[in-house]
């Protein structure tokens, strides 16, 4: 069934200038709060390893705060996330890469690298009532792997794109399409996310079968300036003339 492209809504760079103080404020309720007023259908969180940003605390809040609203955790395929995943309960997981240093998560998820590791934790979530999603770059090695693993939604990585210029990002444009279309071929549900912002959607907008985006810092960075409900409607916006009909 074909509907309205959705929006899930990243707030965790809310919880970047909250921590850069380590004071109360900015709330993330809060901002989950505005959001969903404004329309997104989901908010998402990753509680890292490092909690840079995101806290276990803000997890449990949102979980029970969160009644109609699709709750999307990404996480790292390791076993402390993984039991937290496991003890919040949130409607969704995003699997994803994880890496210290990074400023941001680069790249996809190795799901045919850590099949194994990757079908055991699946089946767990599975087994839960979560549903889990593996976020991957749009090949179809990491596609076959990831139906192997047991999950049965994929998001696919945009940020190679978005960071490209020229012949380059309609190169990677293309691959986005490619794996879509046969993402959607072997049964997967298809979000996407990384990188996304108004001077980049409209080509996002060209990627058939979307049944969901998860946009945060382009969002929480236009807050700056419009207001955080504003923002989500600015895009949402921006989202409504997508057709998956592809």
């Amino acid at each position: 069934m074909h509907g309205i492209l959705k929006l899930g809504v990243n707030i965790d760079h809310v919880a970047t200038l909250r921590q850069a103080r380590g004071v109360a404020y900015p709330g993330v309720l809060d901002a989950a709060r505005l959001c969903v007023a404004a329309g997104a259908a989901g908010i998402t969180i990753h509680l890292r390893e490092d909690r840079r940003h995101i806290q276990d605390k803000d997890l449990f809040d949102l979980r029970r705060e969160l009644k109609k609203t699709i709750l999307n955790l990404e996480m790292a395929n390791v076993p402390e996330i993984v039991a937290i995943a496991l003890k919040a309960r949130p409607d969704e997981v995003c699997i994803v890469p994880e890496k210290r240093r990074e400023l941001t998560t680069e790249g996809g998820l190795d799901a045919a690298g850590q099949r194994t590791s990757l079908a055991k934790n699946c089946r767990k979530l599975r087994n839960a009532g979560i549903t889990v999603s593996l976020f991957i770059d749009p090949d179809k090695k990491q596609l076959d792997a990831a139906v192997a693993a047991g999950a049965p939604c994929v998001e696919l990585h945009t940020g190679t794109f978005c960071n490209a210029k020229g012949v380059k990002a309609r190169e990677e444009l293309n691959r986005l399409i490619r794996g879509a279309r046969y993402a959607h071929e072997i049964g997967l549900q298809v979000n996407a996310g990384h990188g996304i912002n108004l001077d980049n959607i409209k080509s996002i907008l060209q990627i058939p079968f979307l049944d969901t985006l998860n946009i945060g810092h382009s969002i929480v960075a236009r807050a700056v300036f419009v207001g955080i409900r504003e923002a989500v409607r600015e895009m949402l916006s921006a989202m409504a003339a997508y057709s998956n009909r592809k």
